[in-house]
């Protein structure tokens, strides 16, 4: 492994894994709950270790409103003195990797169990990514969304807060590829992907949910109004016309928004309302081929 393995720990005593052959171990320690979230708020981790005082503190640890996040990307291992069958096997289906008796995990094993859960979920997040990425722009799929508004929308029902999903529709993408041939069109939905993501927080999602279509998924909201402002915002950006196969081609936009809880709390049914708001609204903007080698396009990557 070329780069250490960045291991969060929450715990009394932060273990030393310095001499392992299954590192090496960067190992980041935190006292509590609260200084775990903070410290997954800052960075990414491989592993997140979280030590438990007894196995009653188990059940606790699964009604964690942030044990959701946390194994979405890092492999989650939890030690508890006695663990009981139930807590163990619930934890399992939540995402956690390993549920181990804390009289077994000295360094030694703690390094190798922690080296192993991290290939593991590495393979993981590999497998998830193979099935659920739009290969035209490596954004993620339908699935991934789901997947992902899945997840969020369970966080949601513990700690409440206002979201929303947008869907824009991009008219122009197919007079493109019938002008300038299918390899035109991908480079324009790839140009079309990279400016939304510019215009957004890192916590929010980009998807690709078909030939035209895309889902912005707005991760927490301050208000209802705030959503609109993103999907106009959004649109406007998409305006200014893109350089294509020596081309500047300009599309058109229509939008639809669907706001959590207030308009749904599926994500099937939020994603059909934002959709089916965007199929009916009148697309803004001009789709169609500037003169060639315009200097208008913008210079996106």
């Amino acid at each position: 492994m070329s780069h250490p393995i960045q291991l969060l720990h929450l715990g009394a005593t932060a273990p030393d894994l310095s001499t392992s052959a299954f590192g090496p171990f960067v190992v980041h320690a935190v006292a509590d709950l609260d200084q775990l979230a903070s410290a997954l708020d800052r960075q990414a981790y491989d592993a997140v270790v979280i030590e438990q005082a007894d196995a009653e503190a188990l059940p606790v640890l699964a009604a964690w409103p942030r044990l959701a996040r946390a194994v979405l990307d890092a492999a989650v291992l939890v030690l508890a003195p006695e663990p009981g069958a139930s807590a163990a096997v619930r934890l399992v289906q939540l995402g956690v990797q390993e549920v181990m008796p804390l009289r077994e995990t000295g360094s030694a094993t703690l390094a190798r169990c922690a080296r192993l859960a991290v290939e593991r979920k590495r393979l993981e997040i590999a497998a998830r990514k193979a099935y659920a990425t739009d290969l035209a722009t490596g954004l993620p799929n339908h699935a991934q969304l789901m997947e992902h508004m899945s997840h969020l929308l369970a966080l949601r029902e513990r700690e409440p807060a206002a979201m929303a999903l947008l869907a824009l529709r991009i008219v122009g993408l197919a007079a493109t590829e019938a002008r300038l041939g299918t390899e035109a069109a991908n480079v324009l939905r790839r140009k079309v992907a990279v400016r939304l993501r510019s215009g957004l927080r890192a916590s929010d999602v980009v998807a690709s949910v078909g030939a035209d279509s895309f889902v912005v998924l707005l991760a927490w909201i301050d208000d209802a109004a705030n959503a609109e402002r993103v999907a106009a915002k959004l649109a406007g950006s998409l305006q200014r016309p893109f350089s294509v196969a020596g081309q500047d081609v300009a599309v058109a936009v229509s939008t639809g928004v669907a706001q959590y809880p207030l308009q749904g709390k599926e994500a099937d049914a939020l994603l059909r309302r934002a959709l089916g708001q965007a199929g009916d609204a009148r697309a803004t903007g001009r789709a169609g081929l500037g003169p060639r080698g315009g200097s208008t396009a913008a210079n996106d990557e």
